[in-house]
């Protein structure tokens, strides 16, 4: 083997590429093989779920193009109450920014419960000087306090069934036809956020995703934070939309109550809720959980809810961390997910790959360190190609480019041109953050769930809102 480019610009034979693949490891450690076959199997699998979930998000969006047109008046949101809860903790910086756009949402009954939980801030006194006749705030005192956000949602559910539903102008009404829709204290819902009434009119749809973007893009960091979110929603959550599986994201998530009710637990104490204690991501727990139940999961491509982005990169990575270690506690849903018989099995099988997510990427991220190592120690001279030059490109940024093109939809050269950059950019971000799915394993073998709040950044003017901005 030479270090050399070799020669053969021509593409190889179907027998040339066998012999490549049959090959393709030789002079590897023998204890690094089988690390690197099953990062080839995980590439390729990545792959053909990619390709899946483009073709199905396009068939989707083509689908619910007439609803998603719908004027207020003929969408039926009027039939539902809609209850916004925003928990709130320490949020003196965002909150009343947040309340304030929840009170504009245009919806015929409405009800917005903000819990402060504990705040030792100005939270309370800035909530006490907000009246409105929607709006009721829940003061959660120690030592009930800071329990997590899980605890604070699960007592904003049991006031919504005790004081809004048990009596006075919603007494009695139908929890079918309660919408309950987290929103985070940073942010900024649409205001016709009535145009995801046209998922619920499917009375098996417990839960759905609007599009999360981030106001506060004005760097690096922020900007791929936003393409981020961007593309997990355009072609991740709407390709699962057909099959019922797209999950829940906190921020900007709308559930049924009755589906919320069907999968309400009583703890210890002899509390109960729809939440449970102890997720790090109670919204992917729960989305999850309410999928297993026969509901499904639907993502909005008409709603949009702007938040803010993390300019600190040791802000990101805790934030990361935090949101990948969550993804290693659902690992105990997989039993379940197979055994989900609500679900179709190419479903099932796309469930099972998608909570499989933080093996993969532990295991895809190991062969990249080997392979710089070996290397760079020179204990593995590969032959090198045209071809292998191509095909390791391919590998390496293929899936960036197709979901950033997908997702930034733009004609003519120059904005071809611009995607393409932003999608290698967009990669750099993807291997900058990858070390937090290794952080979060070890945090979590080793039983650590404590977090510090992420800190807020003074408002600034939104960027455009919509979920196709």
């Amino acid at each position: 083997m030479t270090g050399g480019i070799a020669h053969a610009a021509e593409f190889p034979s179907f027998g040339e590429i066998l012999y490549f693949l049959v090959h393709l490891y030789d002079g590897m450690p023998v204890w690094s093989i089988p690390i690197y076959w099953i990062a080839l199997v995980c590439i390729l699998a990545s792959f053909i779920s990619l390709a899946t979930l483009i073709i199905r998000a396009a068939l989707v969006r083509r689908a619910r193009r007439e609803v998603d047109q719908r004027t207020r008046a003929e969408s039926g949101e009027d039939k539902y109450l809609w209850v916004f809860m925003v928990p709130a903790l320490n949020e003196e910086v965002t909150i009343t920014d947040s309340v304030g756009r929840l009170l504009e949402v245009e919806v015929a009954h409405k009800r917005i419960l903000v819990i402060n939980d504990g705040s030792s801030d100005r939270t309370g006194e800035i909530l006490a000087s907000m009246s409105a006749p929607e709006l009721t705030v829940l003061t959660r005192t120690p030592p009930n306090a800071k329990q997590g956000k899980s605890e604070a949602l699960n007592d904003a559910w049991r006031y919504l069934h005790r004081q809004i539903l048990g009596a006075g102008t919603y007494a009695g009404w139908d929890p079918t036809r309660v919408i309950v829709t987290i929103v985070d204290a940073d942010g900024r819902l649409d205001r016709d956020a009535w145009k995801v009434t046209g998922h619920f009119e499917d009375d098996r749809v417990g839960g759905v995703q609007s599009q999360v973007r981030i106001y506060n893009r004005h760097g690096f960091i922020t900007w791929a934070q936003d393409l981020e979110f961007g593309v997990f929603g355009s072609v991740f959550q709407l390709g699962r939309v057909a099959w019922g599986t797209a999950n829940m994201g906190g921020n900007g998530q709308f559930n049924r109550l009755a589906a919320l009710d069907s999968v309400a637990v009583t703890d210890d104490a002899g509390r109960s809720g729809p939440w449970l204690a102890g997720r790090l991501t109670e919204d992917q727990d729960i989305g999850l959980r309410l999928i297993h139940e026969g509901w499904r999961g639907a993502q909005s491509s008409s709603v949009a809810i702007n938040q803010q982005g993390l300019h600190s990169l040791r802000a990101l990575y805790r934030q990361r961390t935090r949101w990948s270690q969550g993804a290693w506690q659902v690992l105990d849903r997989i039993w379940p997910s197979i055994r989900n018989r609500n679900l179709s099995f190419a479903a099932r099988v796309d469930q099972l790959w998608y909570l499989l997510t933080p093996i993969v990427q532990a295991v895809v991220g190991i062969s990249v360190v080997l392979s710089v190592v070996f290397l760079g120690f020179g204990l593995y001279r590969p032959q090198w190609s045209i071809f292998i030059i191509v095909l390791f490109y391919l590998f390496s940024a293929g899936p960036g480019i197709a979901g950033v093109f997908f997702t930034r939809r733009r004609r003519g050269i120059v904005p071809f041109l611009m995607n393409l950059l932003l999608a290698h950019l967009y990669l750099v971000y993807s291997w900058l953050i990858y070390p937090v799915v290794y952080r979060a394993l070890l945090r979590q073998v080793f039983g650590r769930k404590s977090w510090a709040k992420t800190k807020r950044e003074a408002i600034a003017p939104p960027a455009e809102s919509g979920a196709a901005a």
